[in-house]
């Protein structure tokens, strides 16, 4: 009986004791440590486009997500039992996002 031996996929290790197979190399990945890597390529550019999403970001991080007075006075009747519950109310909103989520997946 004969045994081929495929060295296509041979596993290597790092100075670091790391493996790193063949198929890693053959991406063009190195074997060098991040450090060294990292210090070939110092260069780092911004476009346009990241710039404006840093405005974006900015701006949106002073916009509240939900009206707190409304989330309070919600807790507060919650809390004193005032709270009334609409049942019918809840189940139209529910069927109505589900048949919009099933519209958007058709789409």
């Amino acid at each position: 009986m004969t045994l081929k031996i495929d060295r296509s996929i041979k596993s290597t290790t790092t100075g670091s004791g790391t493996k790193v197979t063949q198929a890693r190399q053959n991406r063009g990945e190195s074997n060098a440590p991040q450090s060294e890597q990292a210090s070939a390529r110092d260069e780092v550019s911004i476009t346009p486009l990241s710039s404006q999403l840093q405005a974006l970001e900015s701006s949106l991080a002073g916009i509240e997500v939900a009206d707190t007075a409304r989330v309070d006075s919600i807790k507060q009747a919650i809390s004193e039992g005032r709270f009334q519950i609409n049942s019918d109310v809840v189940a139209d909103r529910l069927l109505k996002a589900v048949k919009e989520l099933l519209t958007k997946q058709k789409d």
